[in-house]
């Protein structure tokens, strides 16, 4: 009876060890093929720098070259607009005459001012009247001066450059106060300008007069000439962009303010870093573009600008990413930052 008790204890203890390691066992099958289906499985394109001809197409909208909004720092009412909208004029013409009763007022008290200072400067020569006296009075003879020159340029408002008139916001008899919108605007359409934003890459390559092809989609047929008028000196720490300011001569003015343009640079040979376009994601929702690079098998998600295309391939730049990098070219799409890759060939 006593050897059926110890075998039968012996048993039992034999399958509860098999039962635990079987447990364990299981366990780490289990932890095995979890983290067998963490890894995504990968192909990448090693990043090397190119040389290539590099011709850089840009966005912008078209501005005139010089905007006046037509104003008096006088107030009061508007006695007569002389122009209309698309009226062209000329540098000089008068515009705008306000009420002249102040212009009236002020040239009265000079003309009075200046017979006083006739009679001052005979006193004076003949040491009739006293320095200070002759000081003072010369004083506000040349401030009324001053005075009267500022009312006559804002009772007549001229045109300070050749131009159009594009807005008309008062009409003859009006009220002017000097805040809100300008009496008119006008604007230079013979010259126009227009702005455009350009990688820092590209900042040693771009200099002051250089030609530029500018086209816009309402003249597809038509290529015209800008020049670079000014590079700006700093660089935009947000964007890593500097500005150009183009100039563009548009004599038959055929270009108007606020048409969208193509400005299109030819930059040269330069070194870039290139790679397939499949591998170039965008945020959904914004103009993000990034791509997912193979930092020590792990995804890391690096935001990316966006330069030429080349048939298949695009250029990227990004102060994170470099030659030697392995960018994710498939299986991208799958991927979040941290994930743990395995690269196939």
């Amino acid at each position: 009876m006593t050897k059926i008790i110890k075998t039968t204890v012996w048993a039992a203890a034999i399958i509860i060890l098999a039962s635990c390691g079987g447990k364990k066992n299981s366990k780490e099958n289990m932890a095995l093929n979890q983290d067998t289906q963490n890894v995504e499985i990968v192909e990448v394109f090693t990043l090397k720098k190119e040389k290539i001809a590099h011709t850089l197409t840009l966005s912008t909208t078209l501005q005139g070259y010089e905007t006046m909004n037509v104003t008096s720092s006088l107030q009061g009412k508007i006695e007569s607009i002389k122009v209309d909208v698309g009226s062209q004029v000329n540098k000089g013409d008068i515009l705008v005459v306000m009420d002249r009763n102040q212009l009236n007022t002020t040239r009265l008290a000079f003309a009075n001012l200046k017979e006083e200072m006739q009679r001052m400067e005979l006193l004076y020569k003949s040491g009739s009247t006293t320095q200070q006296n002759y000081d003072q009075l010369k004083l506000r003879y040349d401030q009324t001066e001053e005075t009267l020159d500022f009312v006559e340029r804002n009772t007549f408002v001229k045109a300070e450059f050749s131009g159009t008139v594009s807005a008309k916001n008062y009409e003859n008899g009006e009220s002017f106060t000097g805040m809100g919108m300008p009496i008119l605007v006008l604007t230079q359409i013979n010259m126009l300008k227009a702005l455009v934003n350009i990688p820092e890459t590209y900042y040693p390559l771009v200099k002051e007069g250089k030609k530029v092809s500018l086209k816009s989609d309402i003249y597809p047929d038509k290529e015209f000439t800008a020049v670079i008028e000014t590079v700006y000196p700093t660089i935009d720490a947000g964007t890593h962009t500097f500005s150009v300011k183009l100039k563009i001569a548009n004599p038959k003015e055929i270009l108007r303010p606020g048409m969208f343009a193509r400005a299109t640079l030819e930059m040269g040979e330069i070194e870039t870093l290139l790679l397939p376009y499949q591998a170039v994601l965008k945020l959904q929702g914004s103009n993000e573009r990034f791509v997912y690079v193979n930092d020590n098998g792990i995804a890391k998600r690096v935001v990316v600008t966006l330069g030429q295309r080349f048939d298949d391939r695009i250029e990227i730049i990004s102060d994170e990413i470099k030659e030697g990098d392995m960018v994710v070219t498939v299986g991208q799409s799958r991927l979040v930052a941290g994930a743990k890759l395995e690269v196939v060939r």
